[in-house]
Order: structure tokens, then sequence, then C-alpha cells
């Protein structure tokens, strides 16, 4: 098991982790010169509003994967506090099952959208709007292999500080 959570962190997360710096970096770029050709040139490219679009659409969905992978995702630990230990691990295999779910319905509606708008164009970039789509259902597989993973690692629970005012 651990060399399986080996290969993911050193191979696949830390290539999804590149990705998506490049992504942002090369969306923050097209907006700057967004800025530039607007209002410094005169001539406003029609290109680059929908890489930055496109761009920031990928890096969200494959940031979630890093974010889940690390358990750096926004917790309400308030259920945890209220029931017992052995409760706490229910709780957490609840929530594990409930983000498992949901990443695998947005899986299955992310393939659909993806095959539905293929033939749809942008128009600024001339390319099928399917590759913005098709983000959506990576993502979510690669989220559900993050949230495995950090499962199979068995992390400490976060620390709450319970101390009364």
């Amino acid at each position: 098991m651990k060399a399986l959570l080996s290969v993911l962190d050193k191979g696949l997360f830390r290539l999804v982790s590149w990705v998506t710096q490049l992504l942002l970096l090369s969306a923050v770029a097209a907006a700057f010169y967004q800025v530039i050709a607007r209002f410094v040139l005169q001539s406003p490219a029609d290109w680059s509003e929908a890489w930055s679009r496109a761009a920031l659409i990928w890096t969200v969905m494959l940031g979630l994967c890093l974010a889940l992978r690390q358990g750096a995702m926004l917790s309400v630990d308030v259920l945890r506090l209220w029931v017992g230990q052995r409760a706490q691990h229910w709780l957490d295999v609840a929530v594990l099952l409930a983000c498992l779910t949901f990443f695998g319905l947005l899986t299955w509606v992310g393939i659909q959208m993806t095959w539905r708008v293929r033939f749809q164009t942008m128009p600024s970039l001339e390319w099928s709007i399917s590759w913005v789509y098709i983000a959506i259902p990576i993502g979510a597989v690669l989220a559900i292999l993050g949230l495995l993973a950090r499962w199979l690692e068995k992390p400490t629970p976060a620390v709450v500080d319970n101390t009364q005012l």
C-alpha cells in the first residue's frame, strides 16, 4: 500500500502539481497581456480571455485533487467534537463515502457534458469547447484518487482547540 501511495505522490500528483502551476501562470500571463493589449496598445486580443478562463477552470479542477490529497480542504469539525471516539471513525467513513459519491456523480455528469458539446467550438481559439469541459471528469477522478490516497495514509485528525472562553 505504501508503494502505491509513493507512486501516486512522486508520479501522478507531482505531475498534476506542475501542470496546475503552469496553467495558473499561463492564465495570469494571458490576463496581463489582455490588459496591456487593451489599454496600452489599444488592440484587445480575443484569445486571451478565453484562454484565461479555460486555464483557470483546469487549475481549479486539478488543484482540487491536490488539496484533497493534502487534507487542505475546509472542514467543519463541530460534529467531531460532539461525538465520541468510536463515532468519529464512522463519521469519517460517512464523509468519505459522501465525497466519493459526489465526485463519482461529477465524473459521470462531466463525461456526458463533454460528449454533448464536442462539436461546439470556442470562436476565439478555434478549439472544441469539450477540451474545457473534460476538466470536470478528469478533475473528479483525480479527486477520488486524492481522497483514497489520503484515506489509505490514515492521517492524524486535525487538532481542534476546544478551550472555553
